[in-house]
């Protein structure tokens, strides 16, 4: 028996928070009775789950990593019509999501997993799982620039946490433009971009080039591909969960968006 809120995770309906939510608003039900009660336990292999009527279908959990492109929504629909990172995606079984976000104008490093609590986990501040961004700014990069990053800058919303920092090419002058690898551990909005802006530097490109153990490595921009094994074990042991076993994605053999790229193995 498990509570019910991780099977409806499990399952990829959303994160176990927004579960909850879900339990709490009375749109969960269980062999055809509501359920608000959040410690509620249940036999997902024996009895009928819905969210508002719809019977829910277990997964077993996938993770795919996506280069991100800019001019992309890290959504999975957009009202206004808008291109989204599921656009790059080919037609899978899973239903997968986002984990967290990048920003429109931020290329780089997606997640995307049909797991809840994984997701759940991987964006809790307490994990402090580590994200590795490539940077460049326009201006110099100075020692005193570089001491404020690691120890902390003062934004409208409270001064960041210690980032660590490697400049990788400096810049000629004020007007050239320096290029910075910054590792942080908080996922604050717009948060490598407004640190910069700070101390005076403004952004002129940015990409996520690691989160956690899964590094981008070589895939081209717009492509996408599966964990390894190695990376799957490494990613849930960063999340603080026993990896349940490693499987790829079902593929379903339907005509791909024009703009969705082949996968990379």
């Amino acid at each position: 028996m498990e509570r019910l809120q991780k099977v409806l995770a499990h399952a990829g309906v959303a994160s176990r928070r927004k579960c909850e939510e879900l339990i709490r608003a009375g749109r969960v039900s269980v062999d055809g009775q509501t359920v608000t009660e959040l410690g509620a336990k249940v036999d997902p292999s024996r009895q009928r789950i819905a969210v508002d009527g719809v019977p829910i279908e277990l997964e077993q959990p996938v993770v795919l990593v996506l280069n991100k492109p800019v001019a992309y929504l890290s959504t999975v629909s957009d009202p206004l019509g808008r291109r989204t990172v599921m656009q790059l995606l080919p037609p899978m079984r899973e239903r997968v999501y986002p984990v967290g976000r990048l920003d429109y104008d931020t290329s780089g490093l997606l997640l995307f997993t049909n797991d809840g609590e994984l997701t759940q986990r991987l964006l809790h501040p307490s994990r402090e799982i580590e994200k590795v961004y490539r940077v460049s700014v326009r201006g110099i990069v100075d020692r005193e620039a570089r001491r404020a990053l690691m120890e902390g800058v003062e934004l409208e919303d409270g001064v960041t946490a210690p980032a660590k920092v490697e400049v990788l090419r400096q810049a000629d002058g004020e007007d050239g433009v320096a290029v910075v690898h910054l590792a942080i551990h908080e996922g604050r909005n717009r948060q490598v971009r407004r640190m910069f802006e700070r101390l005076g530097l403004p952004v002129v490109r940015l990409k996520r080039i690691a989160f956690g153990p899964v590094s981008l490595g070589h895939l081209k921009t717009g492509e996408w591909r599966v964990l390894t094994p190695d990376e799957w074990v490494a990613l849930y042991q960063a999340a603080g969960m026993a990896p349940p076993p490693y499987r790829r994605p079902t593929i379903r053999r339907e005509p791909q968006d024009k703009r969705a790229p082949r996968t990379r193995s």
